[in-house]
Parts: C-alpha cells; sequence; structure tokens
C-alpha cells in the first residue's frame, strides 16, 4: 500500500438534529502522515517536533510523552490481538504557528498486505480530556469500504449532549474524495451527523503553501468556531449540560 503523506483539502460538515436545528459546513485541510516515520515528512512547509508554519508534534497523540508513536499503537493492536505488523497512518490537522486543536483523529491500522483491519478515533475535548476508540471485527477481519463500525459514547465531548448512547462510523476510503461519517444516537435516536471529507493532494512545498495560504488560520478557527456554534446551540435554547470528567481507562471498546 501507499505509505506516502498526504495532505486533503475538504470540508467538514456538521449538522444538530434536535432539540434545535444546527447545522454548518467550514473548509478545512489536514494530513495522513506514517507513524512509523513522521520525521520523513519534514520540509521548508512543514515541520516536525519543532516549530513551523505548519507542523505536526508527536506528543500531540498516542502516549502524549513525545514519545515514538508507533511502538504505542501497535501495543494498542496487541492488546485486542490484532496484527501489528502493518503500516499505520494517522490522519489529523497539522499544527499551524504552532497551534493545534484536533477534535478527532484517526489511526488507519492496515496488515502487510494493505488490509484495513482498525481505526482509533483519538477523540480531544475543549477541557483538555482525551479518549480514544479503537474499532475493528472481534475476529481482526478486514474493514470493508463504508461499513458501520459503532462504539458506545464514554467520553465528555460536548457540554450540550449527555454522556449516552452510540457512534456510528464509516469510513468510504476508496474514491476522488475519501470521507469519514460519524454519526450520534442518544437515548432518544439519531442526535448528530458529522462529515469530513477531503480530496487528496500531492505531498510538497507547493500544495503545503498553497493550503495554508488559503486557510491560514485554520487551527485557530477550528476552536473559535466551537465556540461559535456552542453560542448558538446557548441561544437556540439547547440544554447546556456541563463537563464530565474523562473515562478509565482511555481506550474504548467497540
Amino acid at each position: 500500500m501507499d505509505t506516502r503523506p498526504r495532505l486533503f483539502v475538504g470540508q467538514v460538515h456538521h449538522r444538530r438534529l434536535r432539540p434545535a436545528h444546527n447545522a454548518f459546513t467550514y473548509p478545512v485541510f489536514y494530513v495522513q502522515l506514517p507513524v512509523a516515520e513522521p520525521a520523513a515528512t519534514r520540509g521548508p512547509m512543514f515541520a516536525v517536533d519543532r516549530w513551523g508554519v505548519l507542523g505536526f508534534r508527536t506528543a500531540d497523540h498516542g502516549p502524549r510523552d513525545g514519545s515514538a508513536l508507533a511502538p504505542w499503537i501497535r501495543a494498542r493492536l496487541r492488546e485486542r490481538g490484532l496484527p501489528d505488523d502493518g503500516p499505520v497512518m494517522l490522519q489529523c490537522f497539522p499544527r499551524v504557528f504552532g497551534y493545534v486543536f484536533n477534535p478527532v483523529s484517526f489511526w488507519f491500522c492496515h496488515r502487510p498486505d494493505g488490509a484495513l483491519i482498525a481505526v482509533l478515533a483519538e477523540v480531544n475535548n475543549t477541557f483538555g480530556g482525551r479518549h480514544s476508540y479503537l474499532l475493528h471485527h472481534p475476529d481482526g477481519a478486514p474493514l470493508r469500504d463504508g461499513e458501520t463500525l459503532a462504539a458506545d459514547k464514554v467520553f465528555h465531548v460536548s457540554p450540550f449532549c449527555e454522556v449516552v448512547g452510540r457512534y456510528r462510523f464509516r469510513f468510504h476510503l476508496d474514491g476522488a474524495m475519501p470521507r469519514v461519517h460519524i454519526d450520534y444516537d442518544d437515548a432518544e435516536g439519531e442526535l448528530l451527523r458529522t462529515v469530513i471529507a477531503g480530496r487528496p493532494q500531492p505531498w510538497g512545498t507547493r500544495r503545503l503553501l498553497g493550503a495554508f495560504l488559503r486557510m491560514p488560520f485554520l487551527t485557530a478557527g477550528v476552536m473559535l468556531r466551537i465556540h461559535w456554534q456552542a453560542f448558538r446551540l446557548w441561544v437556540k435554547g439547547v440544554p447546556f449540560r456541563g463537563a464530565t470528567p474523562p473515562p478509565r481507562p482511555r481506550l474504548g471498546k467497540p
């Protein structure tokens, strides 16, 4: 399989269905990097573990201590009895001017033959909490493109949602516009729909510069837009439920 780094340019669409309807679509760009050798992505427009206009910091993911990411994710796979010797690609927002907030990052875990066997959804909230959901088949069978993978919600993300219900993930990775669907159901049924979609671009200084010039405040905008949408929900009368402590352990079961 192709383990070269890639840039994606696309959009995030989110819709809340009740008790008040709220929807938005924002342009974004994000990167997909090989976990085994993130340093190989360094260049004039992309820094790794140092400051840069665009960049990636190892300590933002996995164990969060700056140690190598590959041993960490391979240990998580072994804990579930899954093959741990294939390539892993990490999809996330890059740091922009040294800042990033990733609501969710995805670790795509493959067998040596390229078959996708698991996806780790690494979730952060604005209160400093984090939690990961490892999505896979119990028998380690390859994941089919677009199939539904579910996980119980055990981590507080939004003060306008309770920590109940279930997520449904669908990864459409084939085709010209790969996308991730995340639907959330609470006790009353479907509540949230989210789609992250991007068109892959060849990795290189010119493409990275172009994405940056089009969206120079990408990551600051992520945080600002989260708070703007929270204000809109409050104005619409959606109940504010506050924050809850992070769960233990920090790796949830599907």
